[in-house]
């Protein structure tokens, strides 16, 4: 009999097969302590899951009770009433009133993914309700995040008597304002991190915001459109708006964009996200939706869908309309109902997506060198801030996110305009909130704008302020910070041999998603294996081949690990045994599908702590 998992003592868990350290300098760590590991057990007895299954959905905290509702998560189940949302029942009201007049609305979203995909459901459904609404993505370059008053005035001209913003707004105390004294209502459906002061406007709809008890805050703003909609609906039902020449329409048909904007905005796949994600998928590989199966054609994404598609294939392409190019073209592709022009746009956003690889792979090598001479031999800075004059405003979020994972700590990149203004994006590690103190730099006066999340924040500065915003960044999160990387671990759900690796067993393991941020995937040790092959392919990548110790042979991928420590460490040990970390994906081609080990840490065996170098 299995005793009772709070009999068992809480321990660290020791070393996974004994790497203390690894070749990238990492400690391996069984996922499970000795509590999860009775859970596990438990959920194979009960649910007759497999052993690695049942490891997986331990180690993400999920209980026995809630196996079934975790592997099918439904949207019927974990949607809230949409009114425990703070103002929820005002923004319901308001827009519901649009839709009955007949009003013109204005529709304001941010250049990023969620910010296109909220845009284009709202407009889709004021559609439906029969509106025609007008429809303003900011410039990057010229307008910068959020609402301005110049754009607010241009839509009211146009005749809106109802603005709505959609991630974003929540800051925008003087835009919003401005467009109250000329006779707007506004509505704001907004996600990021609010302070204490907080726009007049009709309803500000933000689980973030201080007063709001609804625990909806991990919703990227597309879900939270999505929500809005629900009560929206449910108010025009009452009102006896829909009938047989306007029936109500099908939200859930939309988890389209839901799935997109959820995990290109990297909002944590818990609760409500993980039912959207997954459902979203499955609508998504309907291939029925005009403008995401160009996006699917363009990204040449072979067989069905899954959750890192979105963020490393689609997600991108929409991003770079707003990057390097017209910040309308993501919302144009996702509203196109004709495939000709829908495949037009697609190909576009692939030639800019293309445009800004190059920008940015040139702005990533000077941020890099700059990040190392400023962290030195000894390594005492905490926080990473480059900037440079000629670097694209578009592509600094994303050379911020490669420093953080090169150097494994907050990093911010920041593009300096002639006129001494430096406008850039902040990306973080796990534990420290970037977005807090960015928004106390901006109330200490160090910063001229700032927000974002705990993990990605954007600001921005005057050039004179640059050390001084170094040196605050140090002082408010150097402690943070040097907790996180106080152990650099990994953790190993379970050890496979090379002759497990199966397709059946990526689809087993599939079960427990969609995967992303706070539903990691599985991460499976091979131990012992010798590699046998090793050869850079691609852009910075290594394909690699490993043997287990019965001649079974398991196709392997190092992604951008050219020049880092991980690829070094491949190449240095063609022919030896390895102990190999990484996770399960299946390669489609023409037709054909085949499983591989996507590596992300390897360490020798058997040779004790003082050989692991």
């Amino acid at each position: 009999m299995t005793p009772p998992a709070t009999a068992l003592p809480v321990e660290a868990p020791q070393a996974f097969l004994g790497v203390a350290r690894s070749l990238t300098d990492k400690l391996w760590r069984d996922r499970l302590d000795a509590r999860g590991a009775a859970k596990a057990l438990a959920i194979v007895q009960r649910h007759q899951l497999p052993e690695l299954l049942a490891r997986v959905l331990a180690g993400r905290g999920v209980d026995s009770d809630a196996v079934a509702d975790f592997l099918d998560p439904t949207i019927r189940k974990l949607l809230p009433d949409p009114f425990t949302v703070t103002e929820m029942e005002a923004a319901a009201k308001r827009i519901a009133d649009a839709a009955a007049n007949g009003e013109k609305v204005a529709i304001f979203g941010d250049y990023d993914v969620d910010g296109a995909t909220s845009a284009a459901l709202l407009t889709w459904h004021l559609r439906h309700c029969g509106l025609d609404p007008l429809i303003h993505i900011p410039d990057r370059i010229f307008e910068g995040y959020g609402p301005n008053t110049e754009a607010v005035r241009a839509l009211a001209e146009k005749g809106a008597t109802l603005l709505v913003t959609v991630d974003c707004g929540t800051t925008s105390i003087e835009p919003l304002a401005e467009a109250k004294r000329i006779g707007m209502s506004v509505v704001v459906i907004d996600h990021h991190q609010a302070g204490t002061e907080l726009p007049e406007v009709d309803a500000l709809v933000n689980p973030n915001r201080l007063d709001d008890l609804s625990g909806l805050g991990h919703l990227a703003a597309v879900g939270l459109v999505l929500v809005t909609l629900v009560a929206v609906n449910r108010e025009l039902r009452q009102r006896g708006f829909w009938n047989a020449e306007m029936p109500e329409p099908d939200l859930l048909g939309m988890l389209h964009h839901v799935a997109l904007g959820t995990v290109a905005d990297v909002a944590p796949l818990i609760g409500l996200n993980r039912a959207f994600v997954a459902k979203g998928l499955i609508a998504m590989r309907r291939r029925d939706h005009v403008g995401h199966t160009a996006l699917m054609d363009v990204a040449r994404l072979n067989g069905p869908p899954e959750a890192w598609h979105l963020g490393f294939m689609l997600g991108p392409r929409i991003n770079a309309g707003g990057r390097i190019g017209r910040a309308d073209l993501g919302v144009r592709l996702l509203l196109e109902g004709d495939s000709v022009e829908a495949a037009r746009i697609a190909a576009e956003l692939d030639r800019l997506n293309s445009e800004r690889r190059v920008i940015e792979q040139a702005a990533e090598a000077q941020a890099e060198a700059e990040a190392l001479a400023s962290i030195g031999l000894e390594d005492k800075i905490g926080v990473i801030v480059t900037a440079s004059e000629g670097w694209h405003p578009g592509v600094v979020g994303l050379v911020a996110s490669r420093l953080k994972e090169k150097f494994s700590r907050p990093a911010f990149a920041i593009a300096l305009e002639p006129g001494g203004i430096g406008t850039g994006s902040g990306r973080s590690i796990a534990g420290v909130d970037i977005g807090k103190a960015v928004r106390q730099a901006v109330a200490d006066g160090i910063l001229l704008k700032g927000g974002g999340h705990a993990m990605a924040a954007g600001v921005t500065l005057r050039k004179e302020k640059l050390a001084e915003f170094r040196a605050y960044l140090e002082n408010a999160l150097g402690r943070d910070v040097a907790e996180a990387r106080h152990v650099n671990e990994l953790y190993i759900d379970g050890a496979v041999s090379a002759r497990a690796v199966t397709t059946e067993l990526a689809a087993t393991l599939n079960r427990a998603g969609p995967f992303g941020s706070g539903n990691p995937e599985a991460v499976l040790a091979l131990p012992a294996h010798q590699l046998v092959y090793a050869d850079e392919v691609g852009q910075a990548h290594l394909r690699l081949r490993f043997k287990s110790g019965d001649g079974a042979i398991v196709n392997g991928i190092a992604f951008r690990s050219i020049g880092q420590k991980l690829g070094n460490a491949l190449v240095a040990n063609r022919g030896q045994q390895l102990h190999v970390a990484g996770s399960l994906s299946v390669d489609r081609y023409q037709g054909a599908e085949r499983v591989q080990f996507r590596v992300i840490d390897v360490a020798l065996p058997d040779q004790g702590p003082s050989m692991i170098r």
